[in-house]
């Protein structure tokens, strides 16, 4: 009896030393999470803290780092007891409902996050507060780790040397989860959020629904804003822009009658465009995998050439641009996802459109080539 009492006393003794070394682990909500945060309660029944950019920017940001520590909670074997990503999303009355997994290593990519009205309704939070979304679908980035680093970076050069990630199979898994909780919930209260590599499957993911009419609230930290692709393309773009001048100094019919067939289809497209997905971007121009966003390089380039160009559609692609400069700074910190729930943090927003989220966006606002086709058939 002696033997068997002492062997349990060690057993809660070691799982007491585990909550504790837990409860001082760098990624414990109470030591790396946001410090100035409340959680929701009956005020917001009068002035939702949803409403404020910062509380939103703060706490989406803090679901997407509950979906870091879910895959290394499995990786390091964690219970429901000493797990660490819950905390995460617990203050804020959501709760997990369902993990995306990766099939080609096991490992948990993204969660669906949504608000729990049986912990609300126990801190007397009657309804949800406005401005808070019924559901997020939050995406990790890349994590250097055994177990998920190949998978990680094979997407990431996926994305480097096609500037695309729908062949992954994390695409069409995202993609059919955002689509099941719009439909469940409508596209208006729903959220899509993601950071690194996870904001460039959110950015594609959202791209495809809003091709569908499906327009999510989309928030992108730190999306890889660099790829081979989008080098050449430009290298491309400068061959044909010189060309595009030679031929302005060669007038012929039939290059009046494309400039005319090109007006008309702005011009459609210009009605199609008028209700706009425009996602929020959050960079940090001291991280050169997102900076390029910042990049308003084609302005001039399309001044030079206004005379010989269809007007500039009026309903131009263009996304809210949240920019942090402080700076220089080291790679890890710019691109780190702790800095946007930080207390002292100071962004300049934009209604941007550069060059490059015109190019990312910009199939949104224009018709397919066998839509023009048909409707030149019709005509």
């Amino acid at each position: 009896m002696v033997g068997e009492r002492s062997a349990e006393e060690t057993g809660t003794e070691r799982l007491m030393e585990q909550v504790e070394a837990e409860k001082a682990h760098p990624y414990a909500f109470h030591v790396s999470g946001p410090r100035n945060v409340a959680s929701p309660n009956w005020r917001d029944l009068i002035n939702s803290s949803w409403k404020d950019g910062n509380y939103k920017r703060t706490v989406i940001a803090c679901f997407i780092q509950a979906v870091y520590l879910l895959e290394l909670d499995r990786q390091e074997n964690r219970t429901e007891e000493n797990a660490l990503a819950p905390k995460w999303w617990i203050p804020f009355k959501y709760k997990l409902v369902q993990t995306l997994i990766d099939d080609r290593d096991g490992s948990i990519f993204g969660a669906i996050l949504e608000w729990d009205r049986a912990a609300a309704l126990a801190d007397f939070v009657l309804i949800r507060p406005s401005g808070a979304p019924r559901a997020v679908l939050a995406l990790r980035g890349t994590l250097l780790k055994s177990p998920t680093i190949r998978r990680d970076i094979e997407d990431d050069l996926r994305f480097l040397a096609w500037e695309s990630l729908k062949g992954s199979v994390r695409f069409n898994a995202a993609l059919e989860a955002l689509k099941s909780i719009s439909d469940r919930y409508g596209s208006s209260n729903v959220c899509i959020a993601g950071h690194s590599l996870g904001a460039g499957f959110a950015l594609q993911v959202g791209k495809a629904l809003a091709k569908q009419g499906i327009f999510v609230e989309a928030h992108l930290f730190n999306p890889p804003s660099v790829s081979l692709a989008m080098s050449l393309r430009n290298i491309g773009e400068k061959a044909g822009f010189a060309w595009k001048r030679f031929k302005s100094m060669l007038p012929s019919r039939g290059e009046t009658q494309e400039n005319g067939i090109d007006k008309e289809v702005e011009e459609k497209t210009g009605i199609m465009g008028l209700k706009k997905w425009v996602p929020h971007l959050y960079v940090n121009n001291s991280d050169y995998i997102c900076c390029y966003y910042t990049d308003p390089a084609g302005a001039e380039e399309n001044k030079v050439n206004k005379e010989n160009v269809a007007p500039a559609n009026r309903n131009q692609a263009a996304a809210k641009l949240f920019v942090l400069s402080k700076g220089k700074q080291k790679f890890l910190e710019a691109h780190g996802l702790e800095q946007w729930w930080s207390d002292d943090l100071e962004l300049q927003l934009a209604l941007q459109s550069s060059k490059l989220i015109s190019r990312q966006l910009k199939s949104l606002y224009s018709l397919p080539s066998s839509t023009q086709q048909s409707q030149g058939k019709v005509q």
